[in-house]
């Protein structure tokens, strides 16, 4: 058998061999007996193809449109979907490791981002932003002489994603001079009536509402006032570890930062004395929010409070950010980060403490902010001259307080 097998196997190979000849053949005299007619199949579908009527390509046009929302929506349900099976395993038990080695989670995940909020500004922020990280300020003609000041802080230190939501038309336009990007919003009567109006604590509380979008859309944002000089990128100074990283209204690392104090009460004699935690309140004029569901409800908490109760917009934002949940009230359960004090740092800190120490002065901040004084514009010129231009005696003339 093995050899009849041996005999037969060379037949077969020849036998393809002739096949394989005789179907090169054949295809080369059709080819030059019907040099037309052998592609014309094929010829007719291009011609077919290439000869659709208007109507139908219309047609085809709007087949495609409706197709691709739809492939839109369904990406979007992906993504969503997505995001809850992440926060699903996230609530998955866990077991606890040895002593000294738990630590909670404080970062919370983003938000699945939603451009259908506000397709305009998100491909405004497609252009303009870093890393999915933007600078936003609010300004309107008030404030202009500041905002010229801190622009041309953010073009000498070379900050590209920082952005300006003009409050009146004269800024919009201050912008396009000045190749600023800006944000020209649609038109909200609520919005537009204190935008231009001369109270600054009134158009402060304006950014709680006008930022939820960008969050919305999936952008870290670092929210300014104008009152404040950029010496740095901020961006190279962020943790991003929490919902919430501000700068504080504290003088030391004590105020900033936190400390026990000592309540007394003599009438309670053994007892008189109570220990009490303290902290500065964080500054609402420089922070940094984390694009997560606690920090728009941070938002959405401190809009509704001012809207109506009104107050003072940093007041609110603190109070939502610190108060624990108790009877009536739940509590925001917003992780929360303090910004270094001599990075970021306050006029307080800058008049009272920096100007008077040689070693402190040899430091330079990320950013000054002139949020404990009037004379807001002077001393925002009078940190220029020191820190830029190297003018040691620029801050001598300036009082301590206002």
């Amino acid at each position: 058998m093995a050899g009849r097998k041996e005999k037969i196997q060379p037949f077969r190979e020849c036998g393809i061999a002739i096949a394989m000849m005789v179907g090169i053949i054949i295809g080369c005299v059709c080819t030059v007996l019907l040099p037309n007619d052998f592609f014309k199949s094929g010829s007719l579908k291009i011609a077919s193809a290439s000869c659709e009527s208007p109507e139908r390509v219309k047609m085809f046009k709007a087949e495609f449109a409706i197709m691709s929302e739809k492939n839109a929506e369904l990406s979007k349900q992906v993504r969503e979907q997505t995001e809850k099976v992440r926060l699903a395993e996230q609530k998955a038990e866990i077991k606890a490791g040895p002593f000294g080695t738990v630590t909670g989670l404080q970062t919370n995940p983003t938000v699945v981002p939603d451009e259908s909020v506000n397709p305009t500004l998100a491909k405004l922020l497609e252009k303009v932003a870093v890393n999915k990280e933007i600078i936003v300020v609010l300004a309107n003609n008030n404030v202009k002489p500041m905002l010229e000041v801190q622009i041309a802080s953010v073009k000498r230190v070379g900050i590209q994603n920082y952005l300006v939501v003009p409050l009146e038309d004269s800024i919009e336009s201050f912008c396009k001079s000045n190749e600023v990007a800006y944000y020209k919003r649609d038109q909200d009567n609520a919005i537009d009536v204190v935008g231009k109006s001369r109270s600054s604590s009134a158009v402060s509380g304006l950014k709680f509402r006008v930022v939820r979008e960008f969050l919305q859309l999936g952008y870290g944002v670092l929210l300014a006032d104008v009152d404040l000089v950029f010496l740095q990128n901020p961006f190279g100074h962020l943790y991003r570890d929490s919902d919430v990283e501000s700068m504080s209204d504290g003088h030391d690392n004590n105020t900033a930062y936190g400390f026990n104090d000592v309540f007394d009460d003599p009438s309670m004699t053994r007892s008189r004395t109570v220990y009490t935690t303290r902290i500065w309140v964080f500054n609402s004029g420089f922070f940094y929010l984390r694009p997560t569901l606690p920090s728009i409800e941070l938002l959405d908490r401190v809009t509704d409070t001012l809207s109506k109760s009104g107050g003072w917009d940093q007041a609110v934002f603190n109070e939502h950010l610190f108060y624990p949940s108790h009877p009536g009230y739940t509590g925001l359960h917003a992780s929360k980060r303090v910004m270094d004090i001599y990075e970021f740092m306050n006029s307080r800190v800058l008049f009272k403490t920096v100007r008077k120490n040689e070693e402190l002065k040899k430091l330079k901040p990320v950013i000054v902010h002139m949020n404990y004084h009037s004379d807001k514009l002077e001393r925002m010129l009078a940190a220029v001259e020191f820190y830029v231009n190297g003018k040691q005696d620029a801050l001598d003339r300036f009082s301590d307080g206002s």
